[in-house]
């Protein structure tokens, strides 16, 4: 078989007219087409495994970072606990210090007292409108006292030694009007505490829901 002449038939081969090739011909180029669909579809079978399989790899890292997190907040947990506990304990101890309604009139008493029994002499004691705040409200009370540093400082100790809560604000000292050694004025605002029941909070949050659907039609 000549080989030269065997590529000179093929170079001859009419491609629109395949009805007239050699079988052998055929056959191969049957062969050839049936390989490449192969190949082709293969090829395209494992791009798209590569693909589910990079993806699983990247859920896999996902769940175990999640896993990781949640594994380590589970550790924690007691921790968490004893936490929220402590703080549970320590906010009922905040508020058992703050009066209730009832007692806020005890609690005005009871400043005032240790004001006298400091060695002040009381020229104002005020007690201005209360400050709902969340679950409290603020009392502020405007005093105006004569006497002097020692006894002063007697009195802040005083306050502070209440079993209930009380703090001093915005003071001011100065020299008493009337004549003597150690006359000095002390004008301070004390402001108290007392815890919202369930039905006054109600109130609140109905007001604010108010006020802010009001504001909103405003604009």
């Amino acid at each position: 078989m000549n080989i030269a002449e065997e590529i000179k038939k093929l170079e001859k081969l009419d491609i629109h007219d395949v009805a007239s090739w050699p079988l052998l011909v055929k056959g191969a180029a049957v062969f050839l087409i049936v390989v490449a669909v192969l190949v082709a579809g293969w090829f395209l079978d494992i791009t798209g495994q590569i693909d589910t399989l990079d993806g699983a790899k990247a859920v896999e890292v996902n769940l175990k970072k999640e896993f990781e997190e949640k594994q380590a907040k589970a550790a924690r947990l007691d921790a968490y606990k004893k936490q929220m506990d402590d703080m549970q304990r320590i906010f009922g101890e905040m508020l058992r210090q703050l009066p209730g309604k009832t007692e806020v009139a005890g609690l005005l008493v009871d400043i005032s007292q240790v004001g006298l029994a400091s060695g002040l002499e009381f020229e104002l004691f005020k007690p201005e409108p209360e400050t709902p705040i969340e679950f409290y409200a603020e009392l502020p009370i405007k005093i105006k006292v004569v006497g002097n540093y020692h006894e002063f400082g007697n009195f802040v100790s005083g306050v502070a030694a209440l079993p209930r809560i009380v703090t001093l604000h915005d003071f001011v000292i100065t020299k008493a009007k009337q004549t003597g050694e150690g006359n000095l004025v002390m004008e301070a605002t004390a402001k108290t505490y007392r815890y919202l029941d369930d039905d006054e909070i109600a109130k609140e949050n109905a007001k604010k829901k108010a006020a802010a659907a009001s504001k909103g039609k405003k604009k």
